[in-house]
C-alpha cells in the first residue's frame, strides 16, 4: 500500500509539477512566433525586444513581490542574473527578432527544434548527463530535415538569399544563445537563488543591454501607433516571457535541459500552422519531407534507449 501511495504522490507531483507547466508554456511559444512577426516594421527589433524585457522585468519583479521573494541578489545571483541576461534576453531573443525579418516565422520555428542538440551537448559537458546512440542518430536525421527546408525557403522567399540566409544565421545564433542560458541557469550554484527574483533581474540587464545598443544602432525609441502592436508587446511582456519562464525554469530544473527540450518539437507544429493560415506559407513536398524528417528526427533523439546514461538526479 505504501509503494502505491508513494506512487500516486509521484505521479500527482509529475503532472502539476511537470506536465501542466510544459503544455502551458509549449502552447504560449507556439503563437510568439507569429506575433513576434508583426512587431516588425515601424519599430527597429531592437527596441522591441528592449520595450518586451522591460514589461517582462516589471512583471517578474511583481511575481517575485506576490511569492514574497527577497528582490536584492547577492555578488553570485547578479553575476548569474548578468550571464542569463546576456545569453536569454539579449543574445537569444534580438537574433529571433532580426531572423524573422528574413525568413518566415514557422521556419525559425522548426529550425529551434534543434535547441535539443546544443542543450544535450552542453549538458553532458557540464552536468554530466550524457546523450545515447539515438541521439546521435536523431540529430543527425533532424539536420537532414533542417537542409531540406532551408532550401525551399531559399527557393520560395522572395528576399535575396544573402538575406535568407542571414535569417538562418541569426536563428543558429539565438539556439547557441538560449542553450547556452538553459544549461547555465541548472547549475547548482545558480539554482540555489529564488528564481523569480533572479529572472526580474536578468530581463532587466538584457533590456538594458538591448536599450542601449538600440540606441547606438537605430537612434531615440521608436514607436509604432497601431493598437495590435502594443497588445501583441504586452502578450509577449506578461504572458510569452514572465509567465513562461516562470514555468519554465523550474521543469528545466527539475528533469534537465535535455528533456525540457520537448517543448521545441511541439511548438514549431504550432508556429507552423499559424503560419500557414498567416503568413500564407505554401508547403511543397521538399518542405513536408523536411518537417517530417526533422521532428522525426527530434524525438528520437528524444527517446529513451538502453545507451542513454541518465543524470545523476534522474528516476
Amino acid at each position: 500500500m505504501g509503494g502505491s501511495s508513494q506512487s500516486n504522490e509521484e505521479r500527482g507531483f509529475r503532472f502539476t509539477e511537470i506536465i501542466v507547466p510544459f503544455i502551458i508554456f509549449t502552447a504560449i511559444w507556439g503563437s510568439t512566433w507569429i506575433i513576434i512577426r508583426d512587431q516588425l516594421g515601424v519599430v527597429p527589433p531592437e527596441w522591441s525586444v528592449a520595450y518586451r524585457f522591460t514589461l517582462a522585468a516589471l512583471a517578474m519583479a511583481l511575481i517575485a513581490r506576490i511569492k514574497k521573494r527577497p528582490l536584492l541578489l547577492d555578488r553570485g545571483g547578479f553575476t548569474a542574473a548578468a550571464i542569463i541576461g546576456v545569453a536569454q534576453f539579449y543574445g537569444n531573443y534580438s537574433s529571433v527578432y532580426f531572423a524573422e525579418r528574413h525568413v518566415t516565422s514557422g521556419i525559425v520555428a522548426v529550425i529551434f527544434a534543434l535547441l535539443l542538440i546544443p542543450n544535450t551537448l552542453l549538458g553532458w559537458a557540464f552536468l554530466r548527463q550524457r546523450p545515447g546512440r539515438r541521439f546521435v542518430v536523431g540529430s543527425s536525421l533532424a539536420m537532414v530535415g533542417i537542409v531540406l527546408l532551408c532550401i525551399h525557403e531559399l527557393r520560395s522567399n522572395p528576399a535575396p538569399p544573402a538575406d535568407v540566409l542571414a535569417g538562418f544565421g541569426f536563428t543558429a545564433a539565438a539556439i547557441l544563445c538560449a542553450s547556452v542560458s538553459n544549461v547555465y541557469q541548472a547549475r547548482e550554484h545558480v539554482r540555489r537563488h529564488h528564481l523569480s527574483s533572479l529572472l526580474a533581474w536578468a530581463m532587466a540587464i538584457g533590456a538594458a543591454i538591448d536599450a542601449l545598443l538600440a540606441w547606438t544602432r537605430s537612434g531615440p525609441p521608436v514607436f509604432d501607433p497601431r493598437p495590435g502592436y502594443w497588445i501583441g508587446l504586452v502578450y509577449l511582456a506578461v504572458f510569452a516571457s514572465a509567465l513562461a519562464f516562470s514555468l519554465y525554469y523550474p521543469v528545466v530544473r527539475k528533469i534537465g535541459p535535455a528533456k525540457s527540450a520537448y517543448s521545441s518539437v511541439l511548438v514549431p507544429v504550432i508556429a507552423m500552422a499559424l503560419s500557414t493560415a498567416f503568413e500564407h506559407y505554401r508547403w511543397t513536398p521538399l518542405a513536408i519531407v523536411g518537417a517530417v524528417l526533422t521532428l522525426a528526427g527530434m524525438l528520437l533523439a528524444m527517446s529513451r534507449g538502453r545507451s542513454v546514461v541518465q543524470s545523476p538526479d534522474a528516476a
